[in-house]
C-alpha cells in the first residue's frame, strides 16, 4: 500500500513527530511505501520527496514582529489556507499515486488546504488526533495558564478577548479567524473520512463538541524492547517533561517541601526552568535536582532506577508517552486526575491518582509509595503488562491497517 503521510515537521521535534516517524518506520518494515509531506526544515530527515515539501516559515517569530499588513497577510494566507501547500501536495500525488492519506499535525505550516488537494483525487483521509486543535483555537484548552472551554459551540471570539495564543493579540486574532474559516467552509467535515484518537478522553471530547465522523481508538505504541523493567527499591522519584506551568511543576515543588527526605529529579527544559530553580533555592529544597534536557538513553536509565514517577499535570493531557515509558520501565506513576490520564493510570492498579493542583494530597501519595515500595513495584509490574499488551507495535499496526482497509472499502477501493 502507498501511504501519504502528512505532518508539518519531518524530524524528531516532539511527541507527535515521534508518533509519525515511528509509525512510518513500522509501516515500511511491513512492506508498505510511505510518502512523507512536510515543511522544509534544516533538521528534516533525508527524503527523496523533500523537493515537494512546502517552504519554511517561522510562524511564532513572524507573529512577534511589528504589526504590518504584509506580515499579517502572509501569516493568514499560510495558516488559514496555503495555496503553496495545496499545489505542492497535488503535484506529489500526481507523481506518486498514493492509495490513502494519513494526516497528523498540519496546522500553521501546511494548513488544511492540503485536505482539499488530497480529496481532489478522491483519496481517503485518516487523521490521527494529537491535541485539541479541532476544538480549541489554542489547541490545549488553556488560556492564561488556566483550563478554559469558553470557545465551545464555536464562540471563537474568546480567543481574541482573552489573548489565549501566546498572550498575543496578533496570534490570537489569526487563531480565531482560522477557526471561523474552518467552521464556515466545513473543510474537515467534507474531507476527513475517519479520525484516530489515542485516548477515550479525546474521543469523548470530540463527540461532546459535536463531531459526527467516525472516531476509532488506537493507543500510541512504543518499541518495548528498548525498555528493561526494573522493580528494585530506590531512593528517588522522577518527573520528566517540558518545564511549563501547565505541567503542575509548582504544585510538585510545594509537595516536595513536605517530603524533604525524598530525592526528586526533574528531567527536561522549558520556559519556567529559572523560576523553578529560584523556588528551589528560596525554599532550600536540597532534595530537588533540575537535570535539564536528557537524551533518550539517559532518561530511560534515570527512570529505570527510580522508585516511581510523577505527572502532576494541570491541563487535559491527551496520551502522555512519559506515562507509557514509565510503565515500560516497570514503574508505577502518581498522576493528576485530569484529561486522559485516568485512561492510563488506574488508581491502585498501576499507579495512584490525586486531585490536580492539590500539593498536600500529592505529597501524601509520594510518601505512601516511597514507604511501600513493594506496592510500587507491584503496580509497576501491572503497568508493564499493560504496555506489553496494549502499546506494542504489532497491535498498533494491525489496528491501523484495519482502519485503512475500512476506509478504502467504504470509498470503493480494495488494496
Amino acid at each position: 500500500m502507498r501511504i501519504l503521510m502528512c505532518n508539518s515537521f519531518y524530524y524528531m521535534r516532539g511527541g507527535a513527530e515521534r508518533c509519525v516517524l515511528e509509525l512510518s518506520s513500522l509501516l515500511e518494515k511491513k512492506g508498505h511505501e510511505v510518502i512523507p509531506f512536510a515543511m522544509s526544515h534544516e533538521k528534516n530527515l533525508p527524503s527523496k520527496y523533500s523537493n515537494y515539501f512546502v517552504s519554511y516559515i517561522d510562524y511564532p517569530s513572524l507573529l512577534k514582529q511589528k504589526t504590518d499588513i504584509r506580515t499579517i497577510s502572509k501569516v493568514i494566507e499560510r495558516d488559514v489556507y496555503s495555496h503553496e501547500a495545496k499545489e505542492k501536495i497535488i503535484q506529489l500525488i500526481k507523481d506518486t499515486k498514493p492509495d490513502i492519506a494519513h494526516v497528523h499535525g498540519y496546522g500553521h505550516e501546511l494548513s488544511p488546504s492540503i485536505l482539499d488537494g488530497i480529496k481532489s483525487f478522491r483519496i481517503p483521509i485518516v487523521q490521527t488526533l494529537h491535541d485539541y486543535g479541532l476544538l480549541c483555537p489554542n489547541t490545549s484548552f488553556i488560556s492564561q495558564g488556566q483550563i478554559c472551554e469558553r470557545c465551545k459551540v464555536k464562540r471563537y471570539y474568546n480567543v481574541v478577548l482573552y489573548r489565549c495564543k501566546r498572550n498575543s493579540l496578533q496570534a490570537s486574532t489569526v487563531a480565531g479567524l482560522e477557526k471561523y474559516y474552518q467552521s464556515a467552509t466545513h473543510i474537515f467535515d467534507k474531507n476527513i473520512d475517519i479520525f484516530i484518537s489515542p485516548s477515550k478522553y479525546l474521543k469523548q471530547k470530540m463527540i461532546e463538541y459535536g463531531w459526527k465522523q467516525e472516531i476509532v481508538l488506537i493507543p500510541n505504541f512504543i518499541n518495548i524492547e528498548r525498555f528493561q523493567p526494573n522493580y528494585s527499591p530506590s531512593d528517588y522519584y522522577v518527573f520528566s517533561g517540558r518545564l511549563v506551568e501547565i505541567k503542575g511543576l509548582y504544585t510538585l515543588l510545594e509537595s516536595a517541601k513536605q517530603n524533604r527526605n525524598i530525592k526528586l529529579f526533574i528531567a527536561g527544559d522549558g520556559e519556567i526552568r529559572e523560576p523553578l530553580q529560584q523556588m528551589i533555592l528560596e525554599n532550600q529544597l536540597s532534595n530537588v535536582v533540575l537535570l535539564g534536557h536528557l537524551d533518550s538513553s539517559e532518561l530511560i536509565k534515570l527512570i529505570s532506577g527510580a522508585a516511581f514517577t510523577v505527572m502532576p499535570s494541570e491541563w487535559y493531557e491527551n496520551y502522555p508517552m512519559s506515562i507509557i515509558e514509565a510503565f515500560a520501565c516497570g514503574k508505577s506513576v502518581i498522576a493528576s486526575n485530569l484529561g486522559a490520564i485516568p485512561d492510563l493510570v488506574k488508581d491502585n492498579w498501576n499507579g495512584l491518582l490525586f486531585e490536580a493542583g492539590n500539593s498536600t494530597q500529592l505529597a501524601e501519595r509520594i510518601k505512601f509509595l516511597f514507604e511501600h515500595q513493594d506496592k510500587a513495584a507491584e503496580m509497576g509490574m501491572n503497568g508493564r503488562k499493560e504496555v506489553e499488551t496494549i502499546n506494542n507495535p504489532e497491535e498498533h499496526y494491525q489496528r491501523t491497517m484495519q482502519t485503512y482497509q475500512h476506509i478504502l472499502e467504504a470509498n470503493g477501493s480494495k488494496n
